[in-house]
């Protein structure tokens, strides 16, 4: 560690191009070229976003413009990312599962879009059936459905339209945010676990018979696993299928903004545990192949897949999986009141070899070179300055990294 009144850290101290941790740490002065690197690439990404998009609060909303979208006139529209479909049509409860009635048209960015007239009724089962480049239909779940359910018929899962009406959407009662707190002290959970019953428990069942206990023993944060949908249970929410839905084996939305209103009363600085290092592998209930290429949001060929996770690996350098992701952490604070992330599996987003077989020794070659995945890097510092700088007395941002 540098010394204060060492010129060497006057010198860095004052740098403006990435390169001012050196002050901090002058063994990555022979490394400067790649900070700068780093920084020139973040800055020129976060310049882009802010010509084309008006800003990283406008790019950072995505799920305003994608999804479903009820009208005033009682329509709903629906939009789509889906470059590589041939065709794209709406199919669910709302038409009889008519699977050609209700079909999409393309812009010049590869966004399918569709006016609903007659709207959709609320908790109606929906999918997107998309025509893919080699001809074949492919049944998908819109890729911003804010919740989705397990078909006990095909035992996949369908996308749900919730859009419950006034009376029956959830009043907060608490504080939007319960601000970082000086000093953490985090405790850990699973809903579906936090039941002392041989089921899943539910999230009205932890608000009111674990929340009190957690904030009772001194605790500052609780810090939630497994909330975004996932098809595979025992992935311990880790093979995340639906990123824009709350997991409805625990309940439903509503339920959820219940215990995080709950937590927030008790003061409790709610952290979401979440998942943006890889994606579910799963085709019918997920991201993977969703307009029949393997390379919409993922790396294509053997770079898009993690050989120990057996999963899908973000393709950070895109445009719409930037928004997709920066959007997906505006929406649960937005949404959802919560009020920070802990981000799983940091580890594989920087290295391009995801730290499979890596002992990491310590030597900063490790951490520099050609195995840097330089567009997560930038992605992950585009996330910490959206959620810092709209967030600036709540967010609390957390890397998990073993590197």
């Amino acid at each position: 560690m540098a010394e204060e009144g060492d010129p060497h850290v006057a010198y860095w101290s004052k740098q403006t191009d990435g390169t001012k941790v050196i002050a901090q740490d002058p063994h990555l002065e022979g490394f400067a070229d790649s900070l700068r690197y780093r920084f020139n690439q973040y800055s020129n990404l976060k310049n882009a976003i802010e010509d084309n998009e008006g800003g990283l609060e406008v790019f950072s909303r995505g799920y305003e413009k994608f999804g479903f979208h009820r009208q005033d006139d009682g329509s709903v529209v629906y939009r789509e990312w889906a470059p590589a479909a041939r065709e794209v049509y709406l199919t669910g409860d709302f038409n009889n599962w008519d699977r050609r009635s209700h079909g999409l048209v393309k812009d010049d960015f590869g966004v399918w879009s569709i006016r609903i007239q007659e709207g959709i009724p609320h908790s109606s089962r929906v999918k997107t059936v998309v025509v893919a480049p080699d001809g074949m239909n492919l049944d998908r779940i819109p890729a911003y459905a804010s919740f989705c359910m397990q078909n006990t018929a095909t035992t996949l899962y369908d996308a749900v339209y919730w859009d419950p009406s006034k009376e029956w959407k959830y009043k907060w009662e608490g504080p939007e945010h319960v601000k970082k707190p000086e000093s953490m002290r985090v405790y850990e959970c699973h809903i579906g676990m936090g039941s002392n019953d041989p089921k899943i428990g539910s999230y009205r069942e932890f608000a009111e018979n674990v929340l009190p206990h957690i904030a009772n023993t001194g605790y500052t944060s609780i810090q939630i696993m497994a909330i975004m949908e996932h098809s595979y249970y025992a992935s311990f929410g880790y093979h995340v299928t639906n990123f824009f839905a709350a997991s409805s084996r625990c309940g439903t939305p509503e339920d959820l903004k219940y215990m995080i209103d709950e937590a927030h009363k008790l003061g409790l600085h709610v952290l979401m545990d979440i998942v943006h290092s890889h994606s579910s592998s799963n085709a019918m209930d997920g991201l993977s192949m969703f307009d029949g290429t393997d390379h919409q949001y993922f790396h294509g060929g053997e770079a898009g897949y993690h050989s120990m996770w057996d999963s899908r690996v973000f393709d950070y350098g895109k445009w719409e999986v930037l928004r997709f992701l920066l959007s997906n952490l505006r929406w649960w604070m937005e949404e959802y009141h919560f009020d920070g992330f802990r981000f799983d599996g940091v580890t594989s987003m920087l290295y391009k070899h995801h730290g499979i077989n890596m002992g990491f020794s310590g030597n900063y070659n490790e951490y520099f070179g050609f195995q840097v995945d330089v567009d997560a890097c930038v992605y992950m510092m585009l996330a910490n300055e959206m959620l810092h700088t709209i967030y600036p007395d709540v967010a609390v941002t957390i890397a998990e990294d073993v590197s």
